[in-house]
Formats: C-alpha cells, sequence, structure tokens
C-alpha cells in the first residue's frame, strides 16, 4: 500500500463498520484485529475505491475518537454517483445535518453530515465541469 490512508478512531469500530456498510456501501476489505480485551487494533474498509482504517480509540496513546473529544478536525469527502440517495440515507440512519444538500458553485451537489460516531462526511456528486477561473470569480462573489 501506497500514499495515504486515513485511519479512524472510535469507541466502537464494530458499530462504525455495520452503519457504513449500510448507508455508504463500505466493504470490510481485511481481517480485523482484535485484542484479547476486545479492543479493535485494526480494521480496513473500503467506500467508493478508497481505503479507509479504523480502530477503537486508545487515549493511552493519544488516539481518541471525535465523540471523546467533542470536535474532529478532519472532514472526510465523499463522491458518490447520487448524493440525495446517499444524503438521505445517512440522515435516516442517524447523521447529524451540518449544512444541506446544494447546488455548489464549485460545480458539486453537496452537503455536509456528522456521522453518529462524530466523524464529518461531505456527500457529493459532480453535477457540472466549472473552469478555475469561473470557480474564484464564484467564490469571491460570495463576500460582496
Amino acid at each position: 500500500m501506497k500514499g495515504i490512508v486515513p485511519y479512524l478512531q472510535f469507541k466502537n469500530t464494530g458499530e462504525a463498520i455495520a452503519w457504513y456498510a449500510r448507508v455508504f456501501g463500505a466493504k470490510e476489505v481485511r481481517a480485523r484485529l482484535v485484542a484479547p480485551d476486545g479492543t479493535c487494533m485494526n480494521a480496513e474498509i473500503e467506500i467508493e475505491g478508497t481505503r479507509l482504517m479504523l480502530a477503537d480509540e486508545m487515549p493511552a496513546i493519544g488516539s481518541t475518537s471525535p465523540a471523546t473529544l467533542g470536535a474532529t478536525s478532519v472532514v472526510l469527502d465523499l463522491h458518490v454517483e447520487r448524493s440525495d440517495e446517499i444524503f438521505a440515507r445517512a440522515l435516516a440512519a442517524g447523521a447529524e445535518q451540518i449544512y444541506p444538500l446544494a447546488d455548489q458553485f464549485y460545480g458539486d451537489r453537496a452537503g455536509r453530515v456528522r456521522d453518529p460516531f462524530g466523524h464529518h462526511w461531505i456527500i457529493a456528486t459532480r453535477i457540472r465541469e466549472v473552469s478555475e477561473a469561473e470557480m474564484v470569480a464564484a467564490f469571491h462573489a460570495m463576500f460582496v
């Protein structure tokens, strides 16, 4: 494996994997590594061709979940074919809307949710190609 792979922390990795499978169609791609005390030390899933690593939080080594922190500094940007469908499925499964799904100036139909585990997801579908000049102009127009 090469590149950057997000590694998400949870209070209960098994519940998160089940939620991601139901909502995002995640597939578990490797065997879970579970310690004798039941702590999931590593699991790997794939969503829309992107691999994510997951584990139960381990505060003793500085690995805490957004649920414990009450915040997150990472937003996952998930591009799918049908954002309306996936966004609605996420909300129905307990995600909280951060901002509604809408057509965005940069060419995506996108909205943002907080999943039940505290992780933030932008769920998006590309609806039109936008040149860089058009995107920059539309961005600046929002502030006048």
